[in-house]
């Protein structure tokens, strides 16, 4: 029997994890290149370098290289274009915003006593926004596979009497009841069966086989997908500089996680023998998050000109919360109208995520007053990330799914500097490769950076353009509908940035 728990506040607690999946875990652990228009313009190449904000989140030992205080805040325009195929659709769509995505300060304490050899002390913090989640894009096309095999995977083997409303009983109590008693996967189920696009095999409370009221044939298909969000971390940095020739640091992070994401997914069909011709079928994901991490790293000068870097990001450990609301509607027999409205808000248990740790290496050479030159190497082994615990089935079962997609990434960039007089020019590249092993299924981005700057003496006003191109296909769902709309995307971002002497 199911659970009499209707909670009158419309909010829903569930045992049954079913919302968390692979995607979910390569979202919260890739890295952007955030932060300064002198950093962007670079293509975030700064590990051996230091001497500016956001080269701190690269390699901690950064900071120690600031001669004076220092600050900066930033100003970026973010723009979206995706070019979507699905079958025989091509849509594009485009999206732009403007935030602040980096702010912070540094605080030099030099050291008087000739006879130390520790140069400098520096402490500094600093906002980043790591990770944007801004995103909006519509897939369209003639399928040959419905929706009705997403509601069918689910309800397969379940009984009918966990998975229907009893006589009397309205969709909320019932979609709210079934939740709390058994999870997630009943509540698809129970969406498919009232909206009658699922037919049991017989009606009594024990039958657990189900058939489709949608004919097989071909069905027209639109999914519209729209996300906002970020991913933000701020950093107490303390770092220090040995004798002339080395610098050290330490980071110390908070995180957090705001992302939103909906869908809108209908299908329409004239099929002969379809006793549902239309489906609309809806999705809201909210999550927040919170997490902490912590970085070390080393700049040396081996020459006046030759500079080492090497720096290690640990995990980050995140708590993350979500919650999930859907709404779906069918049309039978050409005139009548389904509308399955829950009302719920299902609230699950609070889960935490481990992403992989990273290894920096960096080099550099300074040509003295005139300009540089920079390379950085990443490595990171997506395979690493875990949900826990580790002990849930499903968690274990996810876990098994990341170890054996998701492979080591490297990434590369490199950027340069020359100055004349107050002017200085950059340009830079980066390759950041796929977390997966199927790189025909999540592609490698390749980014390009341009910057201007000038300085005013102790003011200094940046500004960067930098791209990056990437293709994904992205799964409708990850149950049934497992057909994916191709995204080729580019991102394009003005950063401009004023940095001043303290």
């Amino acid at each position: 029997m199911k659970k009499f728990s209707l909670l009158f506040i419309g909010v829903l607690s569930m045992s049954n994890i079913m919302a968390q999946d692979i995607s979910d875990a390569v979202r919260y652990s890739l890295d952007e290149v955030q932060g300064t228009a002198r950093f962007r313009g670079m293509s975030g190449a700064f590990g051996a370098l230091g001497g500016d904000m956001s080269a701190v989140s690269i390699n901690p030992a950064g900071s120690a290289v600031f001669n004076s205080s220092h600050a900066s805040i930033s100003l970026s325009s973010l723009n979206i274009n995706n070019d979507v195929s699905f079958f025989n659709g091509f849509n594009s769509s485009s999206e732009s915003k403007i935030d602040l995505n980096q702010t912070g300060a540094a605080f030099v304490f030099n050291n008087n006593n000739e006879n130390s050899n520790w140069k400098k002390f520096v402490l500094s913090v600093a906002y980043d926004k790591t990770a944007s989640y801004e995103d909006n894009w519509f897939a369209s096309g003639v399928n040959t596979r419905s929706i009705d095999s997403y509601f069918l995977g689910y309800a397969q083997g379940l009984r009918l009497d966990e998975i229907s409303a009893f006589p009397g009983e309205t969709y909320t109590e019932a979609y709210s009841e079934i939740g709390s008693a058994f999870g997630y996967s009943n509540q698809q189920a129970f969406l498919g069966y009232e909206s009658y696009i699922l037919e049991p095999l017989n009606d009594s409370d024990e039958n657990t086989m189900y058939s489709s009221n949608i004919a097989s044939g071909t069905f027209n298909q639109r999914y519209n997908y729209v996300a906002t969000g970020y991913n933000g971390k701020f950093g107490f940095n303390v770092a220090s500089q040995y004798k002339d020739n080395l610098y050290i640091g330490l980071n110390l992070n908070s995180h957090f996680i705001n992302y939103e994401r909906s869908t809108v997914f209908n299908e329409s069909n004239a099929n002969t023998g379809s006793m549902v011709s239309n489906v609309r079928f809806d999705n809201y994901l909210s999550t927040i998050g919170t997490g902490f991490s912590f970085q070390l790293g080393a700049i040396a000068k081996i020459t006046s000109e030759l500079r080492l870097g090497l720096a290690y990001d640990s995990p980050i450990w995140y708590t993350i919360s979500e919650e999930t609301s859907q709404y779906l509607s069918t049309i039978r027999d050409g005139a009548d109208t389904v509308v399955i409205n829950p009302n719920i808000v299902n609230v699950f248990p609070d889960y935490k995520l481990q992403t992989p740790g990273k290894i920096t290496g960096s080099l550099a050479y300074v040509f003295g007053e005139q300009g540089l030159i920079s390379f950085d190497y990443s490595r990171k082994d997506f395979g690493n990330m875990k949900f826990r615990p580790t002990s849930d089935i499903y968690f274990s079962s996810q876990n098994n799914i990341i170890s054996d997609n998701l492979k080591v990434a490297s990434t590369y960039r490199v950027g340069g500097e020359y100055r004349y007089k107050e002017f200085s020019f950059r340009g830079g590249y980066r390759l950041e490769e796929s977390p997966y092993k199927n790189e025909d299924f999540y592609g490698n981005l390749n980014g390009f950076s341009l910057g201007l700057g000038y300085n005013f003496g102790n003011i200094k006003l940046d500004l960067a353009y930098d791209q990056s191109d990437r293709t994904v296909n992205n799964q409708l769902y990850s149950v049934g509908l497992v057909d994916a709309a191709t995204i080729d995307t580019n991102n394009s971002n003005i950063t401009l940035t004023l940095g001043f002497s303290l």
